[in-house]
């Protein structure tokens, strides 16, 4: 991402404000870091393939990683909610332990509010804008995410209240956060 400058000229130039007013420099800035935290691994190549599409377009407007995170064994098949608590607050530990330092968390969760590309978009603009643009989306196991990583959430985002494979739902969030991208770089992408 690169930025505009003013050329700071004397004050006893005559020229100056006519030039200040045509000659700029830029500087560089460092991009915005966009992780995505997912519990699970892709195992579908279909969907790895698409993930992996939208992940390389986005290095034009982000540094873009995703962290694959795996999931607690629940061997019971009817297990207790004390037992998918247990396995949840594992899981949530490693979430946040891998959360950069200031980073905004995003938690994927179906008592999430639903947003449009847009507020998407304006919520990451407003991350980079404000100095510490930092974020982590968040997608939980099966079982859902942790009360922890829920109550360290700056956003609580839901994709709907449809029931999609945690897969999908990555190829998913990954092709939102490019479009809000290219919303907020002001490109065709989003009609």
């Amino acid at each position: 991402m690169k930025i505009m400058i003013p050329l700071i000229l004397s004050e006893r130039d005559p020229c100056a404000e006519t030039i200040l007013n045509r000659f700029y420099i830029e500087e560089e800035t460092a991009m915005q870091n966009i992780d995505l935290i997912c519990v699970g691994k892709l195992n579908a190549k279909y969907f790895a393939e698409g993930v992996a599409e939208y992940q390389k377009r986005l290095a034009a407007f982000a540094s873009f990683r995703i962290i694959e995170l795996p999931e607690e064994k629940i061997e019971e098949k009817n297990a207790s909610d004390a037992v998918v608590k247990k396995a949840l607050d594992k899981e949530g530990k490693a979430i946040l332990s891998n959360v950069r330092k200031g980073a905004a968390i995003v938690a994927m969760c179906i008592e999430g509010r639903q947003i449009s590309s847009d507020e998407l978009a304006q919520f990451l603009a407003d991350r980079a804008n404000s100095g510490a643009g930092d974020v982590a989306f968040v997608i939980g196991s099966s079982h859902g995410l942790s009360d922890e990583v829920k109550k360290a959430a700056a956003l609580k985002f839901s994709m709907g209240r449809i029931t999609m494979p945690h897969q999908l739902a990555r190829l998913v969030l990954t092709e939102q956060i490019y479009r809000a991208c290219t919303i907020n770089a002001g490109m065709k992408y989003h009609k």
